[in-house]
């Protein structure tokens, strides 16, 4: 035995020891344990964050709020409650075109020329969605790298999700939201001219109007629906070559506008030129803008309009709630696949099944 522990202390093969292994659960993992479970922010928390201007929990909030998921729905209701009574005190505005019109140069020329005037401005951009990730495919932000950067500018692009042009009851959310983080201006952008400017319409205090001179007749190149609902029309790009055919067009659509039916704010709606690369038209079109919300302020209608915009709004969420609880229904879902091949055969009109479906859905709702 002695020779064996001799013989192996006088070996040349010797093992060294290791160097000392970490804890199976390091100081930094567990410290990133602690920050993931903090991530679940209670409601006064995320209230608190808001109402002192916090970015992070505010895009947290918004987050929520454009989440499919009922526990998050539930929470973003709650935060929204709370949030109420510090929302309402900004000038929203709503601004819309069509694409190619210059919408992110603008926003980006116009944005920094509030902020520098010492206000805080909320970017609400909505993107088009992917229709195969309902993720946004623009990027607004990427294209407002000063607006972007700007301490009190904050910029949201939020993905249409398939819903109505883009715009919904989300938004409107939102814009709660930001106001109650202390932003007094909030930009509105939309998709494009379509449906859902009728959407944004009935969510802000001024709706602009983009245009684009040199790019056909400018007066049936705009549906006739936008115009009526625009406060102002700024035809952009007006520099360079362009500057005589942005004229052109500004005198023909302000000559369109006087053919219009008087506006219930009282205000005339007005056609400025602008041009985003060069600066121009910018600080006139503010001014034009303070000019309305000093009008309807002093008329009455700017209280009057966000209040028939709030009884819209329920009419519109209580839609939305009876056609997402239809189609909730099993039994509905069932019918609705019968229903629809009979309709295709021609042995049921359409209107026949709608009354079939709505009868079981009444039968339904009385049996809960």
């Amino acid at each position: 035995m002695d020779e064996i522990e001799k013989n192996d202390h006088d070996s040349a093969l010797r093992v060294n020891e290791g160097i000392p292994q970490p804890p199976a659960i390091s100081e930094e993992s567990v410290e990133r344990f602690k920050n993931i479970r903090r991530f679940r922010l209670t409601v006064d928390e995320y209230v608190e964050g808001i109402l002192r201007g916090d970015r992070t929990i505010l895009s947290r909030a918004i987050t929520l709020v454009e989440s499919n998921l009922p526990a998050h729905h539930a929470l973003a209701q709650q935060i929204i409650q709370r949030c109420i009574p510090y929302s309402g005190k900004s000038f929203r505005i709503g601004i819309t075109g069509i694409p190619g019109v210059g919408k992110s140069s603008f926003i980006e020329a116009f944005g920094m020329h509030v902020v520098n005037k010492g206000h805080k401005l909320a970017v609400l951009a909505i993107d088009p969605s992917s229709e195969r990730t309902k993720g946004s495919i623009l990027g607004d932000k990427t294209r407002m790298e000063h607006l972007s950067s700007h301490p009190n500018a904050f910029i949201r692009p939020s993905p249409s999700a398939g819903s109505l042009g883009g715009v919904a009851r989300k938004t409107r959310e939102t814009i709660y939201l930001c106001e109650a983080a202390g932003f007094d201006v909030v930009f509105v952008e939309t998709v494009g001219v379509g449906q859902s400017e009728t959407t944004v319409h009935s969510m802000v205090d001024f709706f602009l109007l983009l245009a684009l001179a040199g790019a056909g007749d400018e007066l049936q190149g705009i549906k006739r629906g936008i115009m009526e609902m625009a406060d102002a029309i700024v035809i952009t790009k007006a520099d360079g070559d362009n500057i005589e055919r942005a004229m052109r067009a500004k005198a023909e659509l302000q000559n369109a506008l006087h053919f219009f039916p008087p506006t219930p704010s009282g205000w005339q709606p007005l056609v400025k030129t602008c041009s985003a690369h060069l600066q121009l038209g910018i600080d006139e079109i503010w001014q034009m803008l303070e000019h309305f919300k000093q009008l309807v302020i002093n008329n009455g209608y700017f209280d009057h309009n966000r209040n028939q915009q709030a009884k819209f709004w329920i009419h519109q969420t209580v839609q939305e709630m009876l056609t997402q609880s239809f189609y909730q229904q099993h039994e509905i879902v069932k019918l609705l696949n019968k229903l629809e091949n009979e309709v295709l055969q021609g042995s049921m009109t359409s209107f026949e099944a709608a009354q079939r479906l709505f009868e079981l859905y009444s039968e339904l709702i009385v049996k809960k």
